[in-house]
């Protein structure tokens, strides 16, 4: 994921900033504990595709 898009993309929930975890290739919002996948190089910022983060995954 490159750095700028990172600066630029929001959660479409909260409109909060997303964290990238490179280790299961998706957009983390820790304050909606939501994680937006991300297909072919592309960010799915849609809320009914994204899973909720398990407890221990929150932080």
């Amino acid at each position: 994921m490159h750095h700028c898009l990172l600066e630029i993309i929001v959660c479409p929930v909260c409109h909060g900033k997303l964290n990238y975890n490179k280790d299961n290739f998706e957009l983390t919002c820790n304050f909606d504990h939501l994680a937006y996948p991300i297909r072919n190089g592309i960010p799915v910022l849609l809320k009914n595709e994204a899973r909720q983060l398990p407890l221990d995954d929150r932080q």
